[in-house]
């Protein structure tokens, strides 16, 4: 399990504006703050459709990666490819995700901000994944991320949770 640190926060920061930075001097965006955090990241949806349509780099993706719950196995399910690609990607320091799968690896992302906020540790987030839940018809929550809608409807549960509104 790896536990959201300093040094990850300042990792992820680090990576984001990296990437961010080298799209804005491609000329193919216009970034108006200059030193976003990954937390900001998720409030500005419109960064967020061009950096799925751009697609996020390997070196991104290692970021978030250290930040997630979610094993090389977990991630290679999500994106629907094999561990063995993922391995190669890694090697490729110029690696680029296609869209499809930078919006999977943005919408994770997204999940485990929001839970790890709503959450006291990220034990009980982890835990709580991988619990049957009985508002998600006894799926477990990671079962349900595969898909958007499965990732609308575990997003729903955590605001639900986060509002006190238990089912």
């Amino acid at each position: 399990m790896v536990e959201l640190t300093e040094n990850n926060d300042v990792q992820i920061n680090k990576a984001l504006n990296a990437y961010l930075k080298k799209i804005e001097q491609s000329g193919k965006i216009r970034i108006h703050s200059k030193n976003i955090t990954y937390k900001k990241f998720f409030t500005d949806r419109m960064l967020i459709v061009k950096s799925i349509r751009l697609g996020i780099p390997y070196s991104l993706f290692k970021e978030i990666i250290n930040i997630t719950p979610f094993t090389e196995s977990d991630w290679a399910g999500f994106l629907d490819i094999s561990t063995k690609s993922l391995q190669r990607y890694k090697k490729d320091s110029e690696f680029v995700f296609k869209p499809i799968h930078s919006e999977k690896i943005i919408e994770l992302a997204e999940v485990t901000n929001l839970g790890k906020d709503i959450f006291d540790s990220n034990e009980q987030f982890y835990s709580w994944l991988n619990a049957p839940s009985l508002a998600l018809g006894n799926l477990k929550p990671i079962e349900l991320l595969k898909d958007s809608y499965g990732k609308e409807m575990v997003m729903n549960e955590l605001n639900r949770i986060d509002q006190g509104i238990f089912v």
